[in-house]
């Protein structure tokens, strides 16, 4: 026992010795140690599947109403971390570590789980929760059209969100064919 109880108190003091000593670099820009990446999507999934287990996904998901909201909702708070259909990148998702998952390709299958992460956020990411500011029917409404997202091409997004998206900085998205919403493709600029 004295010697389980010795190795838990070395360990615990390497680990404040190296949290204290600044070695680790906490900079977005840097990609975290190959064991840290895994550490905390394991964390992260596992988590999310735990917390989802008992969230009752509604059955109305296919609903064109929920859709269209969705879509609107996600156009303003995702498309900007997220992507949209056509969509590369913008300079908030450029600037984020780990890079969001695009959505407009990959979407959900997993719905309560999309419901619970949009809710309440993740740490450690840019993911915000959700919950605080808008209803659980509302989230639904995102978890629909997120289902829907991968199926549509940038026009079919636009005609059901009414707009390109919100890339969280004055509107420059850059899309697929080159250049973006405010400048054409062979505008010299810097996004």
């Amino acid at each position: 026992m004295r010697a389980v109880l010795f190795a838990v108190v070395v360990l615990a003091a390497a680990v404040a010795i190296f949290v204290y000593s600044g070695v680790y670099d906490i900079g977005a820009d840097k990609p975290h140690w190959s064991v840290t990446t895994r550490t905390l999507e394991t964390l992260r999934e596992r988590s999310i599947a735990r917390a989802a287990t008992h969230i009752a996904v509604p059955t109305d998901l296919d609903s064109e109403v929920r859709i269209r909201e969705g879509a609107e909702h996600y156009a303003q708070m995702c498309a900007a971390c997220h992507l949209t259909p056509g969509m590369r990148s913008t300079e908030l998702r450029q600037g984020l570590y780990p890079q969001p998952p695009d959505l407009a390709k990959l979407g959900t299958d997993r719905p309560a789980e999309a419901f619970w992460a949009i809710k309440h956020g993740v740490k450690l990411t840019a993911m915000p929760a959700w919950g605080v500011s808008h209803s659980d029917d509302a989230i639904w409404d995102m978890v629909a059209f997120i289902r829907k997202l991968p199926q549509l091409d940038e026009n079919g997004f636009v005609a059901l969100a009414g707009t390109h998206g919100n890339d969280g900085h004055g509107g420059h998205h850059h899309h697929e064919g080159g250049g973006d919403d405010d400048h054409p493709a062979n505008a010299s600029s810097v996004h």
